[in-house]
């Protein structure tokens, strides 16, 4: 085990992620998730929202006003609007952002049940909350069972399927509104096939490479209104047939 304080040894894996998706096949990735995403942010509207992730940015085509980047160092922050910390520990109020993307990061980090609750902490309670995981029964999953690469991106870490992640969801008290996959491909090929690519979006089948899952906070229904109890007339004389004392009745002897 390293005995790097954890911001360095997150700065490294932030700088192995980037040269990942600058590569032709992280970007065609990219390109694929980011199609993903559009629907969904297209309806989304308000002030804040995050992203969490190694990658650039995907939601830019979101109308939510101000966006926030995260990074361990400021040496690593790439715009004034980034958030300079450790992502299991957010320097953000509650329910306070009306969308969280937690790209690719929950296989990798250090602590990912950390993450996972202060990501959906700040989320609003009309906000929404999307992973981006990669799938353990697609093309790159298969993929993983050379163990050499287990030690690169995006190999390296966790794979955790959508029901995986869904019974994480429920314990911080979310729910998943849809899962869509993404970065189909055949065996040995790149994702750069847009006819295969539109074919799997189209009936959503669960062998891409990624997928992305659409969380919101459950309904909380507020308790039913207590019933106030009103009666004609006070509980008096009347009310116990003319008696104004109960007498206790007698005990009877048991015998043996």
């Amino acid at each position: 085990m390293s005995n790097a304080p954890e911001p360095e040894n997150l700065a490294r894996l932030v700088r192995d992620g980037r040269r990942y998706w600058a590569t032709p096949g992280g970007q065609a990735v990219w390109s694929a998730e980011r199609a993903c995403l559009g629907p969904v942010c297209e309806r989304l509207f308000g002030h804040h929202s995050l992203e969490l992730g190694l990658g650039p940015r995907l939601a830019d085509m979101c109308p939510v006003h101000h966006a926030l980047r995260w990074s361990p160092t400021r040496e690593l922050a790439e715009q004034p609007e980034t958030l300079v910390c450790l992502p299991d520990v957010l320097p953000l109020p509650d329910d306070s952002l009306s969308l969280v993307v937690v790209h690719h990061l929950l296989e990798v980090a250090p602590d990912p049940h950390h993450l996972l609750q202060e990501a959906a902490r700040v989320t609003a309670d009309d906000g929404a909350l999307v992973i981006f995981g990669w799938m353990p029964f697609g093309v790159g999953g298969l993929s993983r069972a050379w163990h050499w690469r287990r030690h690169q991106l995006p190999w390296r870490g966790h794979w955790r399927s959508p029901g995986r992640l869904g019974d994480w969801l429920a314990f911080v008290d979310f729910e998943i509104e849809r899962v869509d996959y993404c970065g189909f491909r055949l065996p040995g090929r790149g994702v750069r096939n847009a006819a295969l690519e539109t074919l799997g979006r189209r009936h959503n089948l669960p062998l891409g490479d990624s997928y992305m899952l659409h969380a919101r906070r459950r309904s909380r229904l507020a308790p039913p209104p207590r019933t106030r109890l009103e009666f004609a007339r006070s509980l008096g004389p009347a009310t116990l047939g003319g008696a104004t004392r109960v007498s206790p009745q007698p005990k009877r002897k048991i015998e043996a």
